[in-house]
């Protein structure tokens, strides 16, 4: 059997208070780390498709850098309405290699 996992980056690549965009599978993933523990989340807001990793991080809420969505990097909720929500990624550390899986 094949490991669902996909190291993706570093933990050194990941800036701190910002995101970092990776392609994964067929699609840009926005990795963010808060505190201790790294968080992933479909990189393209789906107002206008801005890079959502390219915008300002505050405690657990990534802003759109266009029109100032804010959402939820632990589990994708669109912080205006917990109705819509994003997709989101399982991350685990391995060393010092992040790598996701698609959650289901």
């Amino acid at each position: 059997m094949t490991d669902p996992f996909v190291t993706v980056a570093k933990v050194t690549d990941v800036p701190e208070s910002q995101g970092l965009a990776v392609p994964f599978e067929d699609q840009m993933v926005a990795i963010f780390k808060v505190g201790d523990e790294y968080h992933a989340i479909a990189d393209s807001c789906p107002h206008m498709g801005a890079s959502l990793a390219s915008g300002p991080l505050e405690g657990t809420t990534v802003t759109c850098p266009w029109h100032a969505w804010r959402f939820c990097v632990t589990d994708g909720t669109w912080c205006d309405n917990r109705r819509i929500r994003i997709d989101t990624f399982e991350v685990r550390v391995v060393g010092d290699e992040i790598q996701l899986r698609k959650m289901k």
